[in-house]
């Protein structure tokens, strides 16, 4: 480790709140893991690089490691070290040759540069992830940095369009603002693109009053695709639930997407994010160690029962957070009310949101998360839409979820494209899922306005291929138009 010591002795420091958080004075660490031995706090010189001192965080409080670096400042690059068994059929994978991101870091910086040493066991060994890699894995994983949330939001006020106002556009921060014309060349595919005039204008033209932003958590991009000179474009594989994605900044900092919000809001357009909360990028039990697994595997994650080496995977990503443990709950409960108290979004839409209902296997309404959501004084204020399905068994819950949620009406899209392109004994269906699909929303006490009236998304055909083509064209990704469904109505 090169430069000098930061401090000799991290002070107590207090177990809440987790993650890194600056007081004026200082910086409290506090990092929650169940089963850990112990746990190291790694300090990086101000370029990122160059890590200078390890600290054990020697106090813990109700299974939270905490401690207090005094005169630390905003800026600050870190992240931890976890010990304890590796023994991955007993659900342990602590190694503490792995350098882990903070599930609670308010932000990410730099970019995963892939390399066998990020994984836990040995690539190519014979016993597989039984093994054990002791490689550093520092030099190629990206950086927390501690924030500062300071932010002069004025007179900014939540638009509050009721739903049966709310007109929605699904949109991908980068490539919308990289392909719209007027946005200034310096912010294309950002959140200050997003901010600007003829941006603002667009929407207003088109009467749009909310926009909902495709994943903008800290995300990576797969190994398999960067190895194939590809990208994750859309974001689907988050690492981090309360940084915004660094890539889509033009500033670096936080405040951007804060402003972004201000701005919109002063247009009277809402922000909803789409929110990935049913896994994680770590992928199956072959995946890398970056954060959840390294920290606590058997607490983040859904593991097979009668064999806790492998992961219970309701997604098809390979893993699913482990909505039966109260600290992931909270971890998302934390982070949902971090995005509307600290960067002021109206609502979220929630990707497989079946996933978060599944409280053994099966989706059950009056799940732990719904009962969360239902009660909080701050995330049930907000617009909360469900993509109400998953991969699993029993997945598809159109028409089933409580009150307060709203949900992507799949029928309403498949309906309206058989009427369009003219498929028969369509007409009654039609006239239902047009006047408010009672069928799906009445007998439970639900108005027409809980359902999403939708043709297409970013599932499937754009709303240009779906008028252009009968069949998918998905060449360009490399995987000889295999992805992705045929059957598109």
């Amino acid at each position: 480790m090169a430069g000098a010591p930061v401090i000799d002795a991290l002070w107590p420091g207090k177990p809440y709140p987790r993650g890194a958080t600056w007081d004026g004075m200082g910086v409290n660490f506090a990092l929650f893991s169940e089963s850990a031995e112990r746990v190291e706090l790694c300090l990086f010189d101000p370029s990122g690089r160059n890590e200078v001192q390890r600290l054990v965080l020697r106090e813990q409080t109700d299974q939270v490691f905490h401690g207090y670096l005094p005169q630390a400042r905003p800026g600050l690059h870190y992240g931890y070290r976890v010990y304890g068994p590796y023994s991955p059929r007993d659900g342990h994978r602590f190694n503490g040759h792995k350098l882990l991101l903070d599930p609670y870091a308010r932000n990410i910086v730099g970019s995963i540069r892939w390399h066998d040493a990020l994984f836990g066991y040995r690539i190519g060994h014979s016993q597989g992830d039984l093994s054990f890699d002791r490689r550093d894995s520092a030099p190629y994983l990206p950086r927390c940095k501690v924030v500062e949330s300071a932010f002069t939001w004025g007179e900014d006020r939540p638009p509050r369009v009721p739903w049966h106002e709310t007109v929605i556009y699904e949109l991908h921060v980068r490539g919308f603002t990289r392909r719209h014309p007027d946005v200034p060349p310096a912010l294309r595919g950002t959140y200050g693109g997003l901010a600007c005039a003829p941006v603002i204008e667009h929407f207003k033209r088109l009467g749009v009053t909310t926009i909902e932003l495709m994943p903008v958590h800290s995300f990576l991009d797969d190994r398999h695709l960067v190895e194939r000179g590809l990208r994750n474009y859309w974001g689907y594989n988050s690492i981090g639930y309360f940084a915004p994605e660094h890539r889509y900044s033009a500033t670096g900092k936080v405040g951007e997407f804060k402003t972004m919000v201000r701005t919109l809001h002063e247009a009277g357009i809402e922000v909803l994010l789409d929110v990935v909360y049913n896994h994680t990028a770590e992928g199956s039990e072959r995946g890398p160690t970056l954060c959840f697994r390294g920290i606590d595997n058997a607490a983040y994650y859904r593991l097979v029962r009668d064999d806790p080496r492998y992961y219970q995977d309701f997604t098809g990503c390979g893993n699913t957070l482990n909505m039966q443990h109260p600290r992931v709950l909270q971890l998302l409960m934390d982070s949902l009310r971090y995005w509307v108290t600290e960067m002021h979004v109206d609502g979220f839409r929630f990707d497989l949101a079946s996933t978060l209902a599944r409280e053994l296997h099966d989706v059950d309404r009056l799940s732990a998360f719904f009962d969360l959501v239902q009660q909080d004084p701050i995330v049930s204020q907000v617009k909360l839409i469900a993509e109400p399905w998953d991969i699993g068994e029993g997945g598809y819950q159109v028409g089933n979820f409580p009150g307060l949620w709203t949900e992507w009406n799949g029928k309403f899209r498949d309906t309206v494209r058989d009427y369009w392109r003219g498929q028969p004994a369509t007409l009654g269906e039609f006239a239902s899922r047009l006047t408010g699909s009672s069928d799906l929303y009445e007998a439970t006490g639900r108005r027409p306005s809980a359902s999403i009236n939708f043709v297409t998304a970013h599932d499937g055909f754009t709303l240009r291929d779906l008028v252009s083509y009968n069949e998918k064209h998905n060449e360009a990704n490399g995987e000889n138009n295999q992805d992705g469904e045929t059957y598109n109505r």
